[in-house]
């Protein structure tokens, strides 16, 4: 079984073992002969995906009445591989969603590590620090790169654990995270894991 998570600069493959890139603009989806379920954010592929009947988009297995209009496909397919977590996607912005006993009861966005570093960044040099992963939260800090860490990353943390859920880290800054929820699962294919229960529901 091919799985394939279509971004906008990506073609994000797994084939049960292993997962692989293509780049949008160079890769040729009639090259594959075999059966491609995938979720797609990308409109441009979409419409060139419609003539290849090997190509079978899980978009429409979706329920979205249990979700919120303006969500992203890939925060709901991250959802439907779990049933009772709080997720959280850290990529260029970090997404916390929470499902609570098969039910979605919302979540929340918030910038990126990198994003953020480069906001405090932009409003003085003196800012100009790198998150220390490897904070104390349970005491004030008392020097500059621990205060901009304790500002953002407390917050994050604080918010998370009041969910009393288990907590999923994915995305590619999700290491980085795994400081801050030592007992977290890494699950860095679940969205792939989201795919393969909607693949049932076809």
């Amino acid at each position: 079984m091919l799985l394939c998570d279509i971004g906008n600069t990506s073609y994000h493959f797994f084939d049960g073992v292993r997962s692989y890139k293509e780049n949008v603009k160079q890769f040729d989806p009639s090259s594959i002969t075999e059966d491609v379920y995938f979720i797609s954010v990308n409109t441009e592929v979409n419409n060139s995906l419609v003539t290849l009947s090997n190509w079978i988009n899980l978009a429409e297995s979706i329920d979205k009445s249990s979700y919120y209009e303006t969500m992203g496909l890939d925060r709901i397919v991250a959802l439907e591989a779990v049933h009772n977590a709080v997720i959280v996607d850290a990529g260029s912005a970090i997404t916390v969603d929470v499902k609570r006993e098969g039910i979605f009861e919302g979540g929340f966005i918030s910038a990126g590590l990198n994003a953020m570093s480069e906001t405090y960044k932009s409003i003085s040099p003196a800012l100009s620090y790198e998150f220390n992963m490897a904070l104390y939260t349970k005491k004030l800090p008392k020097n500059s790169q621990d205060a901009i860490s304790y500002g953002y990353l407390k917050l994050l943390q604080t918010e998370v654990l009041s969910f009393e859920l288990p907590i999923i880290l994915t995305g590619g800054d999700s290491k980085s995270l795994q400081e801050l929820f030592p007992n977290a699962i890494q699950n860095e294919n679940l969205i792939f894991d989201g795919m393969k229960k909607l693949i049932i529901k076809l």
